[in-house]
């Protein structure tokens, strides 16, 4: 190629015709749309999707990514494009990364997000290395999130539209993941612009419904599907006021979260109590007053640090953060402690901060990520 070659809308000197790209396909209109958008702007497009759970239960769920019946969608979005597509069957993979430590996270008394670990140790790694045996260049998917190139790098930054950014579920990619990922829609003002992308190219499924629950989760009966996996979670036990005193029995702590306070099963008291503690070894639900629930630091581990500067280059960096992906982000000052630990200290306290959960960082100027790591009990 020669040199002055312009660069494609996926960043490659070269023609898109040329250019191969696998796009990760979950049934669903988003990605639908990027798999058409980039057959339509000429690039060679595979299409994968993951069979992640078991097939004859996914047939019969509607709702839920990576399912039979998206599967079937996904197919014929392929068809209608004409790119070819394969189902890859990755429930064993699912299982052992995901499936198995959500599973013993509740049952640790934590509040694990098993969409990011699916993104990070089964999209983003496995299908990832998968997108490169076929010799792609890069992989796109239908995530709500920017990349954008920098002075020392491809960055990670928010969605342009606030209510569908994901960053929160994706602040595990690393430097060397984006530097093959690319995020089509991440631009996009709104959600009605990609369905009317899928309404342009004649797709079946540009009236979708998106995925609400985990996708192994029907009906977001989380205690259900831990029982069925750990027969052993619903063991009971007390449920204890933070002052000692015992209030009731329980019948598993995996049946309740930090900061619950409906279905506690201990009425008649003349205030509100919250579930403030999950103590997994004595099998007991503490519960206290909402002021027990408030906090200020929060132990962090597993980080993965996306700043220009090594994260122990400095004894402080002042971010914003997310301890749940339904929060604005908050101001706060990361002290770290070692390259993938730190204290996270927030200037106003949090409510029903969690174990289990993410705290995802973020520039406070701008809406770059600088990445994140993972809560757990200090």
């Amino acid at each position: 190629m020669p040199l002055d070659t312009p660069l494609n809308s996926l960043g490659f000197a070269k023609p898109a015709a040329q250019t191969r790209v696998v796009v990760a396909m979950s049934g669903g209109v988003d990605s639908s749309v990027v798999a058409a958008m980039l057959k339509e702007q000429g690039y060679d497009v595979i299409g994968v999707t993951l069979q992640l759970y078991d097939h004859g239960a996914a047939l019969a769920k509607k709702g839920a990514c990576c399912a039979g019946l998206d599967i079937h969608d996904a197919r014929r979005v392929a068809e209608t494009m004409g790119f070819p597509h394969y189902v890859l069957d990755y429930e064993n993979i699912f299982k052992d990364a995901v499936i198995d430590e959500f599973a013993d996270s509740y049952l640790g008394g934590a509040t694990p997000v098993p969409c990011i670990r699916c993104n990070e140790r089964v999209k983003f790694k496995d299908l990832l290395e998968t997108a490169k045996d076929l010799e792609a260049d890069c992989m796109a998917t239908g995530h709500y999130i920017q990349r954008k190139l920098g002075p020392h790098g491809p960055e990670l930054h928010s969605a342009a539209d606030a209510a569908r950014d994901q960053s929160y579920f994706l602040f595990s990619t690393t430097s060397e993941q984006l530097s093959f990922l690319r995020f089509p829609l991440g631009h996009l003002k709104s959600k009605s612009e990609t369905r009317a992308l899928a309404a342009k190219y004649g797709l079946a499924v540009a009236d979708k419904p998106d995925s609400q629950d985990i996708c192994f989760v029907p009906n977001g009966n989380y205690a259900e599907v831990i029982r069925k996996l750990r027969p052993e979670a619903a063991q009971p036990g007390n449920i204890v006021h933070v002052d000692g005193t015992v209030l009731g029995t329980h019948e598993g702590i995996i049946n309740y979260t930090i900061g619950q306070r409906r279905g506690l099963g201990i009425g008649g008291l003349a205030d509100p109590l919250y579930v403030v503690k999950l103590d997994a070894d004595g099998k007991t639900v503490v519960v206290g007053p909402k002021s027990h629930l408030a906090t200020r630091h929060i132990p962090v581990q597993e980080i993965n640090w996306l700043g220009d500067a090594p994260l122990t280059s400095q004894p402080q960096w002042d971010l914003a953060v997310k301890v749940r992906s339904t929060r604005p982000p908050a101001p706060a000052i990361l002290h770290p402690i070692t390259e993938t630990t730190a204290t996270i200290e927030l200037l106003c306290a949090e409510e029903g901060v969690s174990p289990g959960q993410a705290c995802v960082f973020y520039d406070p100027t701008s809406p770059r990520i600088f990445g994140g790591g993972w809560i757990h009990k200090g």
